[in-house]
């Protein structure tokens, strides 16, 4: 009988379960998408059941269990925390204590509880620290034989950063920054100062960068102070935060408000207010110096390993505009970034670690292809499954045998304005849309950002989207052709494409120089002339790539805006009935569930007032 392997992540964000299979991996999944509450952190008793159901196993099937971390080890980080820095932090102590007494130092008694609910045997329950889950979830699935590696976020137990080299079955831990000391923190703590959620916002700091004005000299006089006061980078990229500057080491906020008042002049931005150009200088600040850092880490990484290759793993690694950067450096031959870079991405990596150092299992990697699985790793629904889930609404829809010909419909409806639901396949796993539920959406449009950020995802105007584009197609639109099927780099919409700017564009407001047609695709078009790019393999998602076709047969463009299935403050659609309570309560025009299409005009009289009712009373 194969060995399965389970593994997960809980207890802080985004909490997962995946599982392997004699090293392979059979589907992985996050609870948020289940329980619908964004980031959700319990024990991810949902994903569980999922991903032994989809393995056709029960849980007394399992060979063993692995937790993504040690948390004894992070409860021995605590104590030396609070008492480094005592008194202070005596409130945030008092508040945690309480909780570590009563059930994280049962630890292992508190998972058998959650694991009694699946079965009755025991099994063996393996801890990889943090950063190894992390290491382990970058290389294990990667294409490369050997690589270095290079795992970043905010904290583990105690290592924040860590550099290691992966050769075969193993990897060897080279080098660690520990906490306090947090490339993470520091860029979350600006995340908390400009207004966004720590853990969530990170995100819409990044996308706020670009705002910022590059020859201001109020950008500069940020970075010098970042630099200067706040943060010492050396040139191995490893960095020593002034902690006068903090709190988040035993406080409940992140940054010294009154120190850095002081400091930059400017308050913390109050959430949903408007944002001034301070707050996207000091946006354009802080992206920089940590570009500046993972630059200086890659090269270390480079030097230490003597490796070619590199992989990525943590929550730095989703910084996008980074890994763009990183790409153009060419300090590597090439990069592969876990797209689940995040914790939930660490019940793979703790599974693979198992697997391989814990088992020793040998590994065998092609070079070419990943081991994702393109990331399509969640539930899938048959016809009547999708039929049955919402058939109490009495929907109206048409149904296609031929999916060619319903991918050509579907191109018309998108070349004429329309917003459609995407839902196919198998669910995405980590925190990207891939092609399997997506909103998709004309990039030649100069109106469809407004829309799709105002009407349909309901969330701030300022964030961009990103393309979907055919591989073949990349080098057409883009200043790459390194395919980049997980979202995970930024590149540059090419010089042709283009339109020049006026010379006073920096003057102009927010939302007028958003609005301005920069391009021939100003629908994914950044204010920077950038965009985070997914690229399509034909045998990765053949039906994605088949829209695309069809709408590239249509108009000349084999480029789609793809964004999330989802609203502003709810994780990504998991099921029918979300897809289609999510099609009915935003201005979609027109939703695909397999061979099914639904036009949002054709629905019975009442039906999206009955959504919003629901909606309310969950």
């Amino acid at each position: 009988m194969a060995q399965a392997i389970l593994g997960i992540s809980a207890f802080y964000h985004d909490s997962a379960a995946a599982l392997l299979s004699d090293g392979q991996i059979i589907a992985a999944a996050q609870e948020e998408r289940f329980t619908r509450v964004k980031h959700d952190s319990s024990f991810p008793v949902n994903a569980v059941r999922y991903v032994l159901t989809e393995a056709g196993l029960n849980f007394d099937d399992l060979d063993s269990i692995a937790f993504y971390d040690k948390p004894f080890i992070k409860f021995e980080r605590l104590l030396e925390t609070y008492h480094a820095f005592a008194p202070i932090g005596f409130l945030s102590f008092s508040k945690a204590m309480p909780l570590w007494i009563k059930e994280k130092l049962f630890f292992r008694r508190m998972l058998w509880a959650e694991f009694s609910k699946f079965g009755n045997l025991r099994k063996p329950i393996f801890f990889p620290e943090h950063h190894l889950s992390h290491a382990a979830s970058a290389f294990y699935p990667s294409p490369f034989e050997k690589a270095a590696i290079l795992t970043i976020d905010g904290v583990g137990e105690w290592a924040t950063t860590t550099i290691a080299k992966g050769a075969g079955k193993n990897i060897e831990i080279i080098k660690e920054l520990h906490f306090p000391h947090s490339i993470g923190l520091l860029y979350s703590t600006f995340t908390a100062y400009c207004g966004f959620s720590v853990n969530s916002g990170e995100y819409k700091l990044m996308g706020l960068a670009p705002y910022g004005d590059h020859d201001s000299a109020q950008t500069e006089s940020f970075i010098y102070k970042i630099t200067s006061e706040i943060v010492d980078i050396r040139e191995d990229g490893s960095i020593l935060l002034n902690m006068d500057y903090f709190k988040f080491a035993t406080g409940l906020q992140m940054a010294n408000d009154t120190k850095w008042t002081k400091l930059f002049g400017l308050p913390p931005r109050l959430p949903e207010s408007e944002i001034s150009q301070d707050y996207m200088n000091m946006a354009l600040a802080i992206q920089q110096v940590t570009e500046k850092i993972v630059t200086k880490l890659a090269t270390s990484a480079r030097f230490l390993t003597q490796e070619r290759k590199l992989v990525m793993a943590g929550g730095v690694a989703l910084n996008c505009v980074a890994n763009g950067r990183l790409l153009k450096d060419d300090i590597f031959d090439d990069i592969w970034i876990q797209p689940a870079a995040g914790d939930a991405g660490g019940a793979v990596g703790a599974a693979y670690a198992v697997w391989h150092i814990v088992k020793c299992n040998e590994r065998i990697a092609d070079g070419k292809l990943d081991s994702m699985k393109g990331l399509q790793l969640g539930p899938e629904y048959s016809e009547k499954e999708i039929i049955q889930s919402i058939q109490k609404y009495q929907p109206i829809y048409a149904t296609y045998d031929d999916f060619t010909s319903m991918a050509a419909i579907v191109a018309e409806k998108i070349d004429q304005g329309n917003v459609v639901g995407w839902f196919h396949g198998r669910m995405e796993f980590g925190p990207r849309a891939l092609g399997n539920r997506s909103i998709l959406a004309d990039t030649r449009n100069p109106m469809m950002q407004r829309k799709l950020n105002l009407k349909i995802k309901f969330r701030e105007g300022f964030r961009p989207f990103a393309p979907v584009v055919l591989e073949e197609d990349l080098a057409e639109y883009f200043d790459s052709s390194k395919p980049s099927p997980y979202m995970l780099f930024v590149y540059n919409v090419k010089d042709a494409r283009r339109n020049q700017l006026p010379d006073d564009y920096n003057r102009f407001k927010l939302f007028d120089r958003l609005y301005f047609e920069r391009s021939d695709i100003p629908a994914i078009t950044h204010i920077d002339y950038s965009a985070r790019v997914q690229s399509v393999n034909k045998d990765a998602n053949p039906k994605l790539w088949l829209l695309l076709n069809e709408f590239k047969k249509r108009t000349g463009y084999s480029i789609l805006v793809n964004t999330s299935f989802n609203v502003r403050g709810e994780p990504i659609v998991c099921t029918p009935l979300d897809a289609f309570r999510c099609f009915m309560t935003t201005e979609m025009d027109f939703l695909v569930m397999g061979n099914l299409l639904f036009d949002k005009n054709a629905q019975p009289p009442g039906l999206e007032n009955l959504f919003h009712s629901e909606k309310k009373i969950d």
